[in-house]
């Protein structure tokens, strides 16, 4: 299916794929882009000539057309921005599988989200208020303390001391699920700060180290860790993530979920957006502006 892209989504497999150190490798020259929204250019399949859609292609995004499989192909109400449509697919999908699908969120648990500043952490914080959990947000500035706050953080604590900060916010007792795109030397302290029972969430490592666990602890304190790899479910169930987009969508449009946009960038500022993404300079979701319409 081919699409007419207005906005383009930048997350980071895109900054590890332009390295060569994502599962999925294209062969070189490539163009990166994994999320988009825009129209459907010809009829196919259950779509029509100027369709609003957001899709994920995994590659190929950062440019004026792209074509998707119809899998990944998803409808925007009129009601919906294309820029909010572009900062949803993999962000907000990750965080349904993360919490409902994963971690087996149950309304009044307390979430623990790191790098609730950026794109995956916003998407997580209201994910998990929307699904009646208390949230904590672990951030490294305050500008993004602002933006985990936006999302729906009811506590705020920054990532240097902030196992103390949990233990404190929770009368000594933990919280029942860690949501972690960081991973690095936050991860033992994360698990530290669980109670018995908790879980913890691997979905990245934005962090650049890839963290180890010694499992007797896991053994001793009842606790668990789960991976989190939504693009491997989804390769194969493929119909999975439009079950996921249909279920979101009406809390899109009740307001209960809406991306934290933050940098918002030309088509030419490819490599500059890619950076900010990679350095942890983008507070919000980033985007790329391909071409507006009126």
């Amino acid at each position: 299916m081919t699409i007419d892209v207005q906005y383009a989504g930048v997350t980071f497999p895109d900054v590890l794929q332009t390295r060569g150190l994502y599962q999925l490798r294209p062969d070189l020259p490539f163009t990166p882009g994994w999320e988009v929204a825009g129209v459907v250019r010809e009829d196919a399949g259950a779509f029509r000539r100027g369709d609003r859609v957001a899709a994920m292609p995994v590659v190929g995004g950062f440019a004026e057309t792209v074509n998707v499989v119809p899998d990944m192909v998803f409808p925007v109400p009129d009601d919906v921005s294309l820029d909010v449509a572009a900062a949803l697919p993999l962000n907000y999908l990750t965080a349904d599988f993360a919490l409902r699908r994963r971690g087996g969120l149950r309304a009044g648990e307390c979430v623990l989200v790191h790098g609730a500043g950026g794109g995956v952490g916003t998407a997580s914080c209201q994910m998990a208020a929307a699904l009646g959990a208390r949230v904590i947000a672990v951030v490294s500035t305050a500008e993004k303390a602002e933006r985990a706050e936006q999302a729906g953080a009811h506590d705020v604590v920054m990532a240097d001391g902030f196992l103390e900060r949990v233990r404190e916010l929770t009368d000594g007792r933990g919280v029942d699920l860690v949501v972690d795109p960081v991973g690095g030397d936050r991860f033992l302290d994360s698990l530290r700060s669980m109670r018995p029972e908790g879980r913890l969430l691997v979905i990245g490592f934005a962090g650049g180290g890839i963290p180890t666990v010694k499992i007797n602890r896991l053994l001793l304190t009842n606790t668990s860790v789960i991976g989190v790899a939504v693009a491997e479910f989804w390769r194969v169930e493929p119909a999975f993530a439009r079950s996921q987009w249909d279920a979101i969508m009406p809390r899109v449009r009740a307001g209960e979920l809406a991306p934290v946009v933050g940098n918002r960038y030309p088509l030419s500022d490819i490599s500059q957006a890619l950076q900010d993404v990679d350095e942890r300079r983008s507070a919000g979701k980033a985007l790329i502006e391909v071409r507006q319409r009126p």
